[in-house]
């Protein structure tokens, strides 16, 4: 499969694609618009929205599911946030701030970059907020 490219994606669509991953690629809307506090038509409008990229299969009263393409896009993305939290963990930032910053300027940051943080770090297995996966490019395989 082709690498993600998730360069066109708003920080709070990313936001929904971490989330969904780390409820095991699956959600209702409702619960989407109750754990980012909006109203269920916005959690909605950006569900079609990722639905139309591809990213996810939304079927209306049954719920939102990460399709292939979107769970290889979430675990880029959250594969991404854990690296620059654990880089800037290793400068001096708390776990909380280290992540809160991380998500200010990670939406800047290729996969391209990101493979090479990884390889210099001798590609880490554990984040300040999780496993890290070792995905296409790392240099490693994710067995």
């Amino acid at each position: 499969m082709e690498q993600c490219d998730v360069t066109g994606l708003s920080p709070r669509k990313v936001a929904y694609l971490k989330y969904l991953y780390d409820r095991e690629g699956t959600a209702r809307t409702g619960e989407i618009a109750t754990h980012f506090t909006i109203d269920p038509s916005t959690a909605t409008k950006a569900v079609r929205e990722l639905s139309a990229a591809g990213l996810v299969d939304h079927r209306p009263y049954s719920g939102v599911r990460l399709t292939e393409k979107g769970q290889e896009c979430a675990e880029f993305l959250v594969r991404r946030h854990r690296i620059l939290g654990l880089i800037l963990a290793h400068y001096g930032l708390e776990g909380e701030e280290a992540c809160r910053e991380a998500e200010r300027f990670e939406s800047y940051v290729t996969s391209d970059a990101i493979n090479k943080m990884c390889e210099s770090m001798g590609h880490p297995t554990r984040g300040i907020c999780g496993t890290i996966s070792h995905g296409r490019g790392c240099g490693i395989d994710d067995q």
